[in-house]
């Protein structure tokens, strides 16, 4: 940092789900933990009758409040209304979504018994505020100088917005920064380089909204992007929307009650699948069970991992598609890249590790398989 910038710097990965952020201390990069004990923090925002909440209060109090809590606003940010994937998302979300001037999606919430509207960026600007505070409660003292990560994919309108949110948080943006240059520079692969001169990396980050996939070449400190795929549209989020959609129509069958209507239904059920989807990382089978889901009736059914690949897989076959055209774009053979770093949340589910082993044609292991970088 220059001298005329004061004070310390922060890195902040601002997250379709969940944000965390970072500060370089001690000589090393120190991930900062919330009020919670947790090293990430929902990147939800909700209005009650009395207060603004934000981070993991806001996530908590959802299920009572769907209406008025928002989340996925980076599934937002730099889009028009009439975008086909904001009108896709706009029926799943539990929140209204409206056109604004100028084709601007606008987010309606209820703040204090009034109706307002909030663009993307502002939401993110309040999430921004929260991670701030964080790192500012951690350090005792005023933070300003923020470096803010968002996917390769962004264009420059989204970028653009990130900004803005940043500046509205009260933080100097002194640079976005690609989420894969971010993730190859947290694994130190820069000084691998160094040993053993230039490699090449592929960055393959699965989040809770998007997918990034990027080729690097690092050398001399110099990280090069050769090619950049992925989806700003495609993460975790749409693997728990399939999975509600199936709860739903498994729920209609059996008791011929649609909750598809109900929003705090829908939320419970949703908190239900995207805890399945975790443990389905780690065991065969699991029970999905939800008190009380609709008119006092209760809601059973059993998953197996296969059932879930299953009903996933058209979602999982897409992910491996940014990773050929992040090949061919580089021309470059997959047995000449050196590394392949996972990173975000979505990428330890075990079918989307083993459909990039064959593609890649690789054994993790050694220095080709690293891990938790980004939206862990």
């Amino acid at each position: 940092m220059s001298g005329n910038e004061k004070g310390h710097a922060i890195g902040i990965d601002l997250g379709t789900t969940y944000s965390c952020v970072a500060v370089w201390q001690h000589e090393h990069v120190e991930i900062i933990v919330n009020d919670q004990g947790n090293r990430t923090t929902p990147s939800y925002v909700a209005f009650t009758d009395t207060e603004k909440l934000i981070g993991d209060a806001a996530f908590n109090q959802i299920i009572k409040n769907p209406t008025n809590s928002v989340f996925d606003a980076k599934r937002l940010i730099g889009r028009r209304f009439s975008d086909t994937s904001v009108q896709n998302d706009r029926k799943l979300w539990p929140f209204k979504v409206i056109e604004g001037a100028n084709d601007k999606p606008m987010i309606m919430l209820t703040q204090q018994g009034e109706e307002k509207q909030f663009a993307a960026e502002e939401i993110s600007s309040m999430v921004l505020t929260k991670m701030r505070e964080i790192a500012e409660k951690y350090l005792d003292s005023t933070v300003e100088n923020a470096v803010i990560t968002v996917p390769a994919y962004f264009n420059n309108s989204q970028r653009e917005a990130t900004k803005n949110a940043g500046v509205n948080a009260g933080l100097k943006v002194m640079r976005i920064i690609n989420e894969p240059t971010a993730a190859a520079i947290a694994y130190g692969l820069e000084k691998q380089a160094g040993w053993y001169g230039k490699r090449n990396v592929m960055i393959f980050d699965l989040g809770g909204g998007t997918l990034d996939v990027s080729l690097l070449t690092i050398g001399d400190g110099v990280f090069e992007v050769k090619a950049t795929a992925g989806d700003t549209h495609l993460g975790g989020e749409d693997i728990d929307n399939s999975m509600v959609n199936y709860c739903v129509d498994q729920f209609k069958s059996k008791h011929n009650l649609d909750v598809s209507e109900n929003p705090k239904a829908l939320r419970r059920l949703r908190n239900a699948c995207e805890k399945a989807k975790r443990r389905l990382s780690f065991t065969s089978t699991i029970d999905l069970e939800v008190d009380c889901l609709d008119r006092g009736t209760d809601f059973f059914i059993t998953i197996t991992r296969a059932k879930f690949e299953q009903m996933n897989m058209d979602f999982f076959n897409k992910c491996m598609e940014p990773v050929d055209k992040c090949l061919r774009d580089a021309d470059i053979e997959i047995t000449n890249v050196h590394d392949v770093v996972l990173a975000g949340g979505s990428s330890r589910i075990p079918q989307v590790q083993e459909l990039l082993r064959n593609v890649c044609k690789i054994k993790y292991g050694h220095n080709t398989y690293h891990h938790k970088v980004i939206d862990d």
